[in-house]
């Protein structure tokens, strides 16, 4: 009985109208296709992107160099030096520096840091040219900082309750 079965389902090209049915089916429902460069979809607030460095709100950097980053950092792509301020005594970094050729997008840096200075932030589109340009020093970490901060703290406030 298979056998004539199958050779009827071939004979009035079931299949082919069912395939059919299906393209049409979809044709009337919303595209769910983006522009890219034009349209970008949501981003998660766990998305690792480009590394920041955060200020206070007064302007004064968070960063406490307590180092913590740097220890936990499985691809040894932090660097940090410390020294203290001539004016209280507490310790701040003098050089941040990030080979963002070696790091692996975990996370672990900005799970270690205790005040919330150094982030993964929203950016995915930080392309370059030369390898020169993903070494970050903390200038640099600190521009990305002050140019991500609203979406940054918005991630960050969005993520709370499950840290």
């Amino acid at each position: 009985m298979s056998f004539i079965d199958r050779h009827i389902r071939a004979f009035l090209l079931t299949e082919l109208l069912a395939g059919m049915l299906l393209t049409l089916r979809y044709m009337f429902r919303p595209k769910v296709t983006l522009n890219y460069p034009y349209e970008k979809g949501p981003l998660s607030p766990r998305f690792r992107g480009e590394h920041a460095l955060r200020r206070y709100s007064n302007g004064e950097e968070r960063c406490i160099a307590c180092k913590l980053c740097e220890a936990i950092c499985p691809a040894l792509a932090i660097t940090i030096e410390a020294d203290a301020r001539a004016d209280d005594g507490s310790r701040r970094t003098t050089r941040y520096d990030i080979d963002m050729t070696k790091c692996i997008y975990c996370g672990f840096c900005e799970e270690a840091c205790p005040v919330d200075a150094i982030v993964e932030g929203p950016n995915f589109e930080y392309a370059t040219e030369t390898r020169e340009e993903l070494m970050y020093d903390k200038a640099k970490l600190l521009d990305n900082g002050a140019r991500w901060e609203v979406e940054i703290a918005h991630r960050l406030n969005a993520d709370a309750k499950y840290r």
